[in-house]
C-alpha cells in the first residue's frame, strides 16, 4: 500500500499540472502558480495533520523542514537545470523571488528563537516555550496574510510575469474544466495521503530508513509529487515563472501558514501542544538553504549551472539523514 499511494500520486500530479497551466493562462502565472501551492500542499497538510493526531510531533516538525527545503533547493534547482539545458538563458520575477526569501528568513528567526530561549532559560521560572510559539505562530499567520494582500491587491503590479516566448501555441484546457479538475485531483491526492501516512512508519523500518529521513526527504517528495510534475514540465516550456512562484509560494506557504495553523491545531487535536522548538539541525538546514535560494535567485536570471549548487546542498542533507 505504502509503494502503490506513491505510484497513484504521479498521474494525479499530470492532472494537476496540466489544469494549472490551463488556470495560468487565463489568471496570469502569479495567480495560477500561488493556486498550484495552495492545493500541492493539501497533500502535505494532510500529512501532517494525521501525524499530529497520533503524536508524532518530531516527525511532524521533520516534514515541516524538509518541506519548505525541498521546495526551495530541489523544485528552484531542478527548475533552472532542466529548463537551462533546453534554453541558454530563462528570466523569471526577481522582486518576487526577493520578498518569498524575506518571507523564510523570518521563519529562521521565528525558530532560532524558541531553540536559544530553551537553551538559555531558567527551568523553573523562565518563559513556557509553549506560549512563546503561540504569539509567534499568530504573529507569522498575520505576516503571510499581509504578504498575500501586498502582491495580488495593492502592488500586484510588481508580479507580473517576466516576458518569454514558449516554442509554439499550446493548448489549453477551458477555466472551468481546469478548476474541477484541480479539485478533483487535489481531493484524490488528500486521501491517498492518508493511506501513504498509515504505510510509513511499518515501511521505513522493513527499509531500514530512519524516521529523519523519511520526515525531511520522503514525506516532502511525497506530498510535492504534483508540484514536482507542474514546476519540471513548466521550466522545460519555457515558462520558468511558473516554476519559481509555485516552488516559493509553496515554501512561504508551509512555513507561514501550515506551520502556525498546525501549532494552534495541536491545542485541539494531539495528545500534546506542538511547539516551535525544532532541533538544532533542522534550523541550520533551513537558514542555509535560504541563504542558497538567495544567492542564487537573486537577479532574476536563470542558466542551468545555478541548479546545481542547489542540488548539491539538498544531496548533502539527503545523505547525512540516511546515515544519521
Amino acid at each position: 500500500m505504502f509503494l502503490l499511494s506513491l505510484l497513484a500520486i504521479i498521474p494525479l500530479g499530470g492532472f494537476l499540472s496540466h489544469s494549472t497551466e490551463g488556470l495560468a493562462a487565463k489568471t496570469g502565472d502569479t495567480i495560477g502558480g500561488l493556486v498550484n501551492a495552495t492545493l500541492g500542499n493539501l497533500t502535505e497538510m494532510v500529512i501532517v495533520i494525521v501525524a499530529l493526531k497520533q503524536g508524532m510531533i518530531e516527525l511532524v516538525k521533520a516534514s515541516l523542514a524538509g518541506a519548505i527545503v525541498t521546495n526551495s533547493l530541489f523544485l528552484l534547482g531542478m527548475s533552472f537545470l532542466i529548463g537551462g539545458i533546453k534554453f541558454h538563458v530563462q528570466n523569471f520575477n526577481r522582486i518576487n523571488a526577493v520578498i518569498q526569501t524575506s518571507l523564510l528568513f523570518i521563519v529562521c528567526i521565528a525558530l532560532l528563537v524558541p531553540a536559544i530561549i530553551s537553551k538559555t532559560r531558567d527551568e523553573t521560572n523562565g518563559p513556557q516555550i509553549g506560549t512563546i510559539s503561540l504569539g509567534i505562530s499568530i504573529t507569522l499567520l498575520v505576516v503571510y496574510l499581509l504578504s498575500m494582500v501586498f502582491s495580488l491587491k495593492t502592488h500586484a503590479d510588481f508580479f507580473k510575469s517576466a516576458e518569454t516566448e514558449s516554442e509554439g501555441k499550446e493548448h489549453v484546457w477551458p477555466l472551468p474544466v481546469s478548476l474541477i479538475v484541480l479539485a478533483v485531483s487535489a481531493v484524490c491526492i488528500a486521501i491517498i495521503s492518508e493511506i501513504f501516512v498509515e504505510g510509513v512508519s511499518e515501511a521505513g523500518t522493513k527499509l531500514g530508513l530512519s524516521q529523519a529521513f523519511i520526515g525531511f526527504i520522503i514525506i516532502p517528495l511525497v506530498g510535492a509529487a504534483a508540484e514536482i510534475i507542474t514546476v519540471l514540465s513548466a521550466a522545460a516550456k519555457n515558462k520558468l515563472e511558473i516554476s519559481v512562484t509555485i516552488a516559493m509560494a509553496s515554501c512561504t506557504q508551509v512555513a507561514m501558514f501550515i506551520t502556525p495553523v498546525l501549532v494552534i491545531l495541536s491545542y485541539f487535536i494531539a495528545p500534546s501542544p506542538m511547539d516551535l522548538q525544532f532541533r538544532g539541525g533542522l534550523i541550520f538546514m533551513l537558514l542555509f538553504a535560504t541563504l542558497s535560494v538567495a544567492l542564487t535567485a537573486n537577479n532574476g536570471k536563470s542558466a542551468w549551472y545555478l541548479g546545481v549548487p542547489m542540488l548539491a546542498v539538498y544531496v548533502i542533507y539527503g545523505i547525512t539523514l540516511f546515515y544519521f
